[in-house]
């Protein structure tokens, strides 16, 4: 009985603890699970989280740059207008369809004289043939031509229509290959300058001055009328600006300036166009109260003398500024957002507060900190993404 009794205490008191055992183990996974699982849902951004794969992001055009302190500046926003120098301006077409080559560097800015060579249009290899190397032949043939005609008739083996048919072949041809760039000597010979050039054209400055545009590289392919290049004898345009009177106290902590013509929508910094501070008004003019501020720089691209401006005037410096491009920053409601990159294909939008913008960066107050990964490029694709990626709490798993 004695042992019946310590058997079944004994194979009682195994059960009890196996059952305790098995309830402590499932209660400790329990707790295990719902804690990684809150874990999981903390590190990976809730439902905030936008899920972009990187190879949708590559294709999407999205960039990251790493948020880190700089020196910005302060900036007065205000309007103005680029105004042009005195001085004639030529535009230079093709004279004939044919391929580009360049006999020595054309560069935008530099100086050239009237009659200085560009370029040179060749079409040996075109299908059609080169129109200048034809009409040379034509030429030729034309003038061998009338030259026999003028000694028959001489001799009285022609007759004087035949000769002035031959005559009036020749003046033809001859107007013909001067149209397309032949050069003759005043005898009506074939220049040595213009065998050297033997299948192509040299196409030069029609005026001294500089070059404002570059249409063409090495190679192109351009039909007869074809714009190639622009020389202009402004090589200077002014910017100038209407500044408010109210920063007048500001005025001498001018460096430099941004500029966005309304017909044009690049924003221009005249540090790349070697700008530079003319003067500032000391007094308004009567009946207004803007002063004016004036720059100068060099007259390259597309900028159009005359067209009016945004300006972005650059004033002290401002040091330790969390700076991004205006591309990084989308707008809603009056609202500005960034998109934050969490890990490789997660993203989660931030509101932020945002300062003085120079045209091209803008200063953020606050809603980031240095050391964060932002989107530069791309954040309206980010944007597109969210609506239909935006994920619940959980599905997004690594």
């Amino acid at each position: 009985m004695g042992l019946f009794l310590l058997g079944s205490c004994g194979q009682s008191t195994h059960s009890h603890d196996d059952h305790g055992h098995e309830g402590h183990n499932h209660e400790a996974e329990s707790h295990d699970h719902s804690h990684n699982h809150k874990e999981k849902e903390h590190n990976h951004g809730g439902s905030d989280e936008i899920i972009f794969p990187p190879a949708k992001a590559q294709a999407a055009g999205v960039k990251v740059t790493t948020l880190e302190p700089t020196t910005f500046h302060a900036v007065i926003h205000t309007s103005g207008q680029i105004l042009a120098a005195q001085g004639e301006e030529s535009l230079v077409v093709a004279p004939m369809a044919g391929v580009v080559s360049f006999k020595k560097q054309i560069t935008e800015g530099m100086s050239v004289g009237k009659g200085t060579a560009l370029l040179t249009l060749s079409a040996r290899h075109l299908a059609e043939g080169d129109p200048v190397e034809k009409a040379r032949i034509n030429y030729e043939t034309a003038r061998q031509a009338f030259e026999r005609a003028e000694r028959l008739v001489n001799e009285q083996i022609i007759s004087r229509k035949a000769y002035e048919e031959a005559r009036q072949a020749y003046v033809n041809a001859r107007i013909a290959y001067e149209g397309v760039g032949g050069m003759l000597t005043e005898s009506g010979q074939v220049t040595e300058r213009q065998c050297a050039t033997q299948g192509g054209q040299q196409v030069v400055a029609p005026l001294a001055g500089f070059v404002k545009n570059l249409l063409v590289s090495e190679g192109d392919y351009v039909e007869m009328g074809q714009p190639l290049a622009t020389i202009t004898q402004n090589r200077k345009l002014f910017l100038r600006a209407d500044v408010s009177e109210n920063y007048y106290r500001q005025l001498h902590t001018l460096r430099t300036a941004h500029f966005r013509p309304a017909t044009d929508q690049q924003t221009y910094t005249l540090s790349e166009l070697n700008g530079r501070l003319l003067s500032y008004g000391k007094s308004t003019t009567t009946g207004s109260h803007y002063l004016p501020v004036t720059f100068e720089f060099d007259n390259r691209g597309d900028i159009m003398p005359g067209a009016f401006s945004e300006v972005w005037l650059i004033s002290s410096p401002i040091e330790n500024a969390l700076t991004l491009p205006k591309t990084a920053l989308v707008e809603e409601q009056g609202s500005f957002f960034v998109f934050i990159q969490l890990d490789e294909e997660g993203y989660r939008k931030q509101l932020v507060k945002t300062g003085a913008d120079d045209g091209r960066m803008i200063q953020i107050l606050s809603g980031v900190e240095s050391g964060q990964r932002i989107v530069v490029e791309g954040a309206q694709q980010v944007k597109l993404a969210s609506a239909s990626s935006a994920i619940p709490a959980h599905s997004h798993e690594h």
